[in-house]
C-alpha cells in the first residue's frame, strides 16, 4: 500500500470517527451497558468551570483538580475558548478519542511494518461502541487512555528512532496526572524498559540492541523529567490535598484488601460488566495475540510486549483495586483493539514460533496460569449473557463464575496434555486477508448497529434540565448536592458537592446559607447520593418544599430530578 493511499484512508477513518463522536454532542449517554454516570461530568469539571466563570479554581471543598490536573487544564481551555456548556465540556474527550485513533494507527504501522494492520486498528477503534460513547462524556477516562495510546505509539516508534522514547515517557506522566489509575501503565512501561535494558545488555549481538536500549533510556528519562516537573510545580505545593484526594478518597475509602476480596474481584472480571462481552471477537483475537507474544517473548518487539503488560498488569490492578466499576475497563479497549488487529490482519501464524510445540513440561506449567486466566476471561465473557441472571439476586454471578472456571480449567488441562499437537496446529494457522476483512467489517457493522440503536432513540433531557434550572435560579445561587454539579453546565449556579466523608461533608447540616438542594427523586429518592446522604440532610429541615421537577435520563426507566427549598417557610 502506497504512503499516499495509507494517509488518505487514515484521514477517512479519523473523519468517520469524528462524526460518531461529534454528532448530537449534547445528547444523553446510553443508560445501559457502557457505565457512564452522566452527573459525574459536572463534578469532575468543577474546578475548570469555577475558573472560567468566577476567576478562581476553588469555590467549595470539592476540588478534583488535585485528582486530575491535566484533565482540568484541558477542560478550562475548552471553557475559556468556547464558553461553559455541555458540548464544550465534551470536546476534550472527543478530541482525545480522535488522537487515540491516529496514535494507534501510527503505533501499529511501526510495530508490524504493515499499513493494513494499522488501518484495521484505526477503523476498529473508531467504531468501537463503548469507546465512542466514553469519548462523548466529559470524564477523565478518554483523555487518560489517549495518553496511554500515545505513549505506546511513541514507544513503538522509538525502536527505530530512540528519541521518540522521550515522548513515550512524557505521555505516561501526563496519563498519570490525568488520572492516577494510569499508574498500572506506568508500571508496565517501566517494566518493559527495564527488561529491554537487561535483555539487550545480555545479548549485545542482537541487531537492534543499541537502538532498543537507547529507546528504553529515553523513555525512562521522559517520564522522569515530565513527571518530576509536574510533581515539583503542582504536587509538592499541594501535597496534603493531593494525598487526600488520590489516596484517602480514591484508595483507602473504597476497596477492601483481603484474600476473599481479591478472589471475588478476580472472578468479576469476566462476568460483572458487558464491555468485554460486546467486544468479544476482539477479546478472543487479543487473547491469541497475547499467547503469540508470550511464546516468543525474548524475540518480540518492545511495543508488542508492552501491549501484553498493558492488559495483564491492568487486569491485576482491577483485582487489587476495583473490578466492579465499568469505567475501569475503558482503558483496555485500545490495547485489545491493537492486539486483535495484529492477530487478524498481519497474516502471521497465531503461534509464530514452531519451537514452542517442543516446550518441556516446565515451560508448559509456567504458561498454565496465563492460559487459565485468558481462558476464563474469554469463556466467561462469552457465557455472561446466558448465565448471569437477576443482578439484584444475592449471588447473581455464581453460576457464570462456576461454569466459566470449570471450562477454563478443563481447557488448560487439555492444552497441557496435548500441548504439541495443539501448538503445532496453531503455528500453521493464520487469518487470510479476505477472511480478516470480513471479520473486521462484521465487527465494525456490529458496533455501528449499537450506535444506530442509540442514535434512533437518543434524548437530550439532561441538557434541557440544566437549561431550565438556569432559568429558575439566578447566577451565583448556591445549591447543595452531587446532582447540582451534574446539572450546572447550562447555567451559572454554584454547586456545593457533598460526598460521603469528603467534599462539603463536615458542614452539610450547617449550611443555612444554601437555600436549595437538588437530587433525583424518581425512581428512588437520592439515587445519585451515597447511602441516603441527601435524606440525612433534609431531615434537618422540616419545612422543606419542592420548588420544581425536571425530567432527566439516569436509568432505563423514567427519571426525575427535584429542586427543594430547604427552608421554604422559615
Amino acid at each position: 500500500m502506497s504512503h499516499r493511499r495509507f494517509l488518505a484512508l487514515a484521514l477517512l477513518i479519523i473523519v468517520f470517527g469524528g462524526a460518531l463522536r461529534m454528532l448530537w454532542l449534547r445528547a444523553d449517554p446510553p443508560t445501559t451497558s457502557v457505565g457512564i454516570v452522566w452527573h459525574d461530568e459536572g463534578a469532575w469539571t468543577h474546578n475548570a468551570r469555577n475558573r472560567a466563570l468566577w476567576g478562581t479554581w476553588t469555590t467549595d471543598q470539592w476540588n478534583p483538580v488535585y485528582v486530575a490536573p491535566v484533565f482540568t487544564a484541558f477542560e478550562y481551555a475548552a471553557f475559556r475558548t468556547f464558553g461553559v456548556g455541555t458540548w464544550q465540556a465534551r470536546t476534550i474527550p472527543a478530541v482525545s478519542g480522535l488522537i487515540a485513533i491516529a496514535a494507534i494507527m501510527i503505533g501499529l504501522a511501526a510495530v508490524t511494518d504493515n499499513r493494513r494492520v494499522a488501518l484495521a486498528g484505526g477503523v476498529l477503534l473508531a467504531a468501537e461502541y463503548t469507546w465512542v460513547m466514553w469519548n462523548r462524556a466529559a470524564l477523565m477516562e478518554s483523555t487518560m487512555t489517549m495518553f496511554m495510546v500515545v505513549a505506546w505509539a511513541a514507544y513503538a516508534l522509538s525502536s527505530k528512532r530512540p528519541v521518540w522514547g522521550f515522548l513515550a515517557g512524557a505521555a505516561v506522566a501526563l496519563a498519570w496526572f490525568t488520572k492516577a489509575a494510569a499508574a498500572f501503565f506506568a508500571a508496565a512501561i517501566v517494566l518493559d524498559a527495564v527488561i529491554t535494558l537487561i535483555a539487550r545488555t545480555s545479548a549485545p549481538g542482537s541487531a537492534d540492541s543499541g537502538a532498543s536500549r537507547r529507546a528504553a533510556l529515553w523513555t525512562l528519562a521522559g517520564g522522569a523529567v515530565v513527571g518530576g516537573a509536574i510533581a515539583l510545580a503542582f504536587v509538592w505545593p499541594h501535597w496534603r490535598d493531593y494525598w487526600f484526594y488520590n489516596v484517602q478518597v480514591s484508595v483507602e475509602r473504597k476497596p477492601t484488601y483481603d484474600l476473599h476480596s481479591f478472589i471475588e474481584r478476580a472472578s468479576w472480571l469476566a462476568v460483572v460488566q458487558d464491555i468485554f462481552t460486546r467486544a468479544w471477537p476482539l477479546l478472543a483475537a487479543a487473547a491469541i495475540a497475547i499467547a503469540s507474544v508470550c511464546a516468543r517473548l525474548r524475540q518480540a518487539r518492545p511495543a508488542e510486549r508492552l501491549l501484553v503488560w498493558w492488559v495483564l498488569i491492568g487486569l491485576l490492578e482491577l483485582v487489587v483495586h476495583d473490578a466492579g466499576n465499568p469505567r475501569r475497563y475503558v482503558m483496555f479497549i485500545p490495547a485489545i483493539v491493537a492486539l486483535a488487529s495484529i492477530a487478524l490482519a498481519s497474516g502471521r501464524a497465531w503461534i509464530s514460533s514452531s519451537e514452542s510445540a517442543k516446550a518441556p513440561w516446565r515451560s508448559r506449567l509456567l504458561f498454565a496460569p496465563l492460559a487459565l486466566g485468558l481462558g476464563y476471561l474469554v469463556i466467561g465473557t462469552a457465557l455472561q449473557p446466558l448465565l448471569v441472571g437477576d443482578r439484584s439476586a444475592p449471588q447473581p454471578y455464581h453460576v457464570a463464575v462456576t461454569v466459566s472456571s470449570a471450562l477454563a480449567v478443563l481447557g488448560t488441562l487439555c492444552l497441557l496434555i496435548w500441548w504439541q499437537p495443539i501448538v503445532s496446529w496453531l503455528s500453521r494457522r493464520s487469518v487470510r486477508p479476505r477472511a480478516a476483512a470480513v471479520l473486521i467489517a462484521a465487527v465494525v457493522l456490529w458496533n455501528l448497529g449499537q450506535y444506530a440503536g442509540w442514535a434512533a432513540t437518543h434524548t437530550d433531557l439532561n441538557y434541557r434540565a440544566s437549561v431550565a434550572l438556569g432559568r429558575l435560579l439566578p447566577p451565583g445561587t448556591l445549591v447543595q448536592g452531587t446532582l447540582a454539579n451534574g446539572m450546572d453546565f447550562e447555567n451559572q449556579i454554584k454547586p456545593i458537592f457533598i460526598g460521603r466523608g469528603f467534599g462539603n461533608y463536615d458542614d452539610r447540616f450547617d449550611r443555612d446559607d444554601v437555600r436549595y438542594i437538588l437530587t433525583i427523586d424518581l425512581p428512588t429518592f437520592g439515587l445519585e447520593s451515597q447511602k441516603g446522604l441527601i435524606a440525612e440532610i433534609l431531615a434537618h429541615y422540616p419545612n422543606q418544599q419542592p420548588v420544581a421537577t425536571f425530567e432527566v435520563e439516569e436509568t432505563t426507566g423514567a427519571d426525575r430530578a427535584v429542586l427543594i427549598d430547604k427552608r421554604a417557610r422559615h
